[in-house]
């Protein structure tokens, strides 16, 4: 089996940040601290959110594409759920000329010279089977919310989300990642998360989901794990269809032999492959980035770690796999 470093990492469109967690400007290059804290993590897949493409708030850098040169990345996929610029307070503008809805760029595309666009991107060392993306729509109402830069908080409307999934190829066989950014709204965010259990049933295991869910604690495992039971659960008819056949089974004259049934493999439910304080970045109090799994074993699982970076009011989250 190989050794995977696994990672998640909420960008703030690669912001960097003091060590008390106030804003710095960005740089000539401003794609450098980005790249740096890419390079850091050393991670053969990745997942991001947050990622400007062609911003000028962050110096019209491609960031998927800074990230995956950062990390020797041999695709990467980038799932561009808004098309404009970032306003105060209001959101989003639009761009007129920006194609409507979901758009997902990889290295074919770069320097295309397409508008500036907003997203997920998912990154990896390893060899490809199958991408597949999805956006989500926003919550009709915002929250007020703690922003990097402002005292107190501030009224922010929700946004459209993106996912991404790959199937990757591994030592052992095909597994799945996905990359998810989702609402910050309860509940909302909760239904997103049960989607994509939905969307990648037809996807090969293990299940590695990645990302900022905006909830804490066993939330997410829950969800989950409930969206899988309902998809085991057989149809009614189909029980009492069984329990019939069973019955009009011909009585056998002779005594049966008492068979002796080898114990079956437990299911192996979802869970956290790493539980620790992922935010704010200067002083991290709660867990917001995730990594869950279905499939792997709790052995294959190594060491996992929060490290601190020069960039975004979130710390990236890496754990290492054995698959």
């Amino acid at each position: 089996m190989s050794h995977l470093r696994i990672a998640t990492f909420n960008l703030l469109h690669g912001q960097p940040l003091a060590p008390d967690g106030t804003p710095r400007p960005y740089p000539s290059d401003a794609g450098e601290p980005l790249a740096d804290a890419v390079a850091a993590l050393d991670a053969d897949v990745l997942a991001l959110q947050e990622v400007d493409r062609y911003q000028a708030r962050s110096g019209g850098t491609d960031q998927a594409a800074v990230a995956a040169a950062a990390m020797g990345a041999k695709d990467w996929r980038f799932a561009a759920a808004l098309h404009g610029r970032p306003a105060p307070v209001a959101g989003w503008v639009p761009e007129p000329s920006g194609p409507g809805g979901l758009r997902v760029y990889g290295p074919g595309e770069m320097g295309d010279g397409a508008p500036p666009s907003y997203g997920t991107a998912l990154l990896t060392r390893l060899p490809v089977r199958h991408w597949r993306a999805r956006r989500f729509a926003p919550a009709p109402f915002g929250l007020p919310l703690r922003v990097a830069g402002r005292r107190g908080l501030t009224q922010v409307p929700d946004e459209p989300r993106a996912a991404l999934a790959a199937v990757l190829e591994g030592d052992r066989g095909p597994f799945t990642v996905v990359a998810a950014h989702l609402s910050f709204v309860p509940g909302w965010n909760m239904a997103q998360l049960a989607g994509i259990r939905r969307w990648i049933a037809d996807l090969p295991q293990p299940y590695l989901v990645l990302g900022d869910f905006n909830l804490v604690g066993a939330v997410p495992r829950t969800v989950l794990g409930g969206a899988t039971a309902l998809e085991r659960t057989a149809p009614r008819v189909r029980v009492r269809e069984l329990r019939a056949a069973r019955r009009a089974r011909p009585a056998l004259t002779e005594a049966r032999r008492r068979r002796v049934r080898e114990p079956r493999p437990r299911l192996q439910g979802w869970y956290d492959l790493a539980r620790t304080p992922t935010y704010p970045s200067h002083r991290p109090a709660v867990q917001f980035d995730h990594v869950l799994g279905i499939g792997v074993p709790r052995t294959a699982v190594g060491p996992a770690a929060a490290p601190r970076a020069t960039v975004s009011d979130h710390r990236p989250l890496l754990v290492e796999v054995s698959l």
